[in-house]
């Protein structure tokens, strides 16, 4: 089912949106959903060729690892 987000953003913002969502003959709030689906599937989602390359370095692994049982320890610092 779909869901209902609202979002603050500047007049500028709105007007560049405004403006590509013309452009692809879309409204804005399918373009904002297009856009937003298209940079999570190219910028988070890892290939598996990626992924294999991330699991084969024993020393990475073994960092992320250890940093992972930090946190759930609860050692770490929160820097803002």
């Amino acid at each position: 089912m779909a869901k209902t987000i609202t979002i603050r953003i500047d007049d500028d913002t709105y007007e560049i949106l405004r403006r590509a969502a013309d452009g692809e003959r879309r409204s804005i709030s399918n373009f904002i959903e297009y856009a937003t689906l298209s940079y999570v599937t190219r910028e988070v989602h890892v290939s598996n060729e990626e992924m294999s390359e991330i699991l084969s370095d024993a020393s990475l692994v073994k960092g992320l690892k250890r940093g992972l049982d930090d946190v759930k320890k609860g050692r770490y610092a929160v820097v803002g």
